[in-house]
């Protein structure tokens, strides 16, 4: 049997998979080129750097800004981008410009990659995904020049603009500074530039698409409504926890000498935890109780069918609708006039339990093989699963085996909501109906 035909019997989600572990494959091979850096990294690195770029994570073992020629910084923008928008999504927009037929099968291929129930209107759906993120990101790398420009020149500062554009929207957190955006906190162009495309961007594009189309907030669907309400409700949370926590904290914001600067810091790394990766300020001097708030940010991540990861806004939302419903001893979720039923919620609890597995298994075999604080390894195996590219500066410090735990959780990380939402979402009929038996919880 040929290798193409063993990969068309397998599951869409497990082809899906093989095609993102190929990209970080060819992207490691990139990177290793001598064109690509300007200083000799191993393989490792470069598998490293690759899968978090693949994985829109952020997290990196050498400085992108000096380590990395132009040519590689390009590399890194095709990875993150192929990764953040889709690679199908890509290519099915590629061959439909060009003609070429799309078949049933790269159209299931499309769905699950999206997250989508039907396959209606996907071609439609996957060119508005394309000329929006292109557009998203012109304006981006727009704005950002005129910060850019006058300090770089004009052929640098475009090519930061583009980089730290096309990085932002896709919520990779990748950036050609030293110390992130730590130096740009008291400018509005890149703070607010850059939160807002990776705010638009980790809302998804199920929500981006039902916004453009629905005339009325009564047409919104559900989804969307969650969504928007979810995100503005960890905004705010995130806002004031933060500056609750930190307006004290000489590391952080009482650091600052001006007022604007710490509006701008306490916006930002609010709402950087969302998936986005960058920091305007030194995360490795946050408190650890505002440490476990961002972890718990971390976690719950951005929006389905989006650039972000995490285990979604939505499912946190529906895992609190859950837990109302049963303290009101109700049967069914309940949320802006639609009923949620409890299938959707025991799909919630499986994710949730998976995605905790996940962290604790990752925690256990890092603390297990380094001797790191623990804050540190929490917070670092948070960040690789909901695809965040937030650190305490433990990155550097990893070995082999702890590089190769981030790794594959920052996979999973990408990969793993799709698969289980693929085998979630197949039913198989029982066959055989056993008597129903009471267990005692609590």
């Amino acid at each position: 049997m040929s290798l193409k035909d063993r990969l068309s019997r397998l599951p869409t989600p497990a082809l899906l998979a093989v095609v993102y572990l190929s990209w970080i494959l060819l992207g490691m091979l990139a990177l290793k080129l001598p064109i690509s850096t300007t200083t000799d990294i191993t393989w490792s690195d470069a598998l490293f750097t690759a899968t978090s770029a693949v994985t829109v994570t952020g997290l990196a073992v050498v400085d992108t800004g000096s380590d990395f020629t132009h040519f590689g910084q390009g590399v890194l923008m095709v990875l993150i981008q192929l990764g953040g928008m889709g690679l199908m999504t890509f290519a099915v927009v590629v061959l439909s410009s060009m003609g070429m037929q799309i078949g049933l099968a790269q159209r299931q291929f499309l769905r699950e990659e999206m997250g989508l129930r039907s396959i209606s209107g996907l071609l439609e759906l996957a060119s508005f995904i394309f000329r929006f993120v292109l557009i998203c990101e012109i304006v981006g790398a727009i704005l950002l020049s005129f910060e850019f420009v006058p300090q770089f020149g004009w052929k640098q500062g475009i090519w930061q603009a583009i980089f730290h554009s096309i990085s932002a929207f896709n919520n990779a957190g990748f950036s050609l500074f030293p110390d992130s955006l730590m130096g740009y906190v008291g400018s509005p162009i890149v703070i607010y530039t850059i939160s807002i495309q990776f705010i638009v961007g980790g809302l998804g594009f199920a929500v981006i698409s039902d916004l453009v189309v629905s005339k009325r907030i009564s047409q919104l669907s559900l989804h969307t409504r969650l969504m928007l309400v979810g995100t503005f409700g960890l905004i705010l949370f995130g806002m004031l926890s933060y500056a609750a926590l930190e307006w004290s904290n000489p590391r952080t914001l009482a650091g600052l000498h001006t007022l604007p600067e710490k509006l701008n810091a306490i916006w930002f790394e609010a709402v950087t935890p969302r998936t986005a990766g960058f920091n305007s300020m030194d995360t490795s001097g946050m408190r650890h109780d505002t440490t476990l708030m961002t972890i718990v940010l971390m976690v719950i991540g951005g929006g389905s069918t989006s650039t972000a990861g995490g285990i979604k806004v939505t499912t946190a939302f529906v895992l609190l609708l859950a837990t109302f419903a049963f303290f009101r001893s109700s049967g069914t979720m309940r949320a802006f006039g639609y009923s949620i039923g409890l299938a959707q919620g025991l799909k919630v609890m499986a994710l949730l339990t998976v995605s905790v597995f996940t962290i604790f298994a990752g925690m256990f075999i890092i603390t297990a093989t380094h001797e790191l604080d623990f804050m540190d390894v929490m917070f670092e195996v948070c960040s690789a699963f909901g695809t965040v590219g937030l650190s305490r500066g433990i990155t550097g410090d990893l070995n082999e085996i702890g590089r190769a735990v981030i790794c594959l959780i920052m996979f999973l990380g990408r990969i793993g909501p799709l698969t289980l939402g693929f085998f979630l979402a197949t039913k198989t009929q029982p066959r055989v109906k056993y008597p129903e038996g009471s267990v005692f919880l609590g």
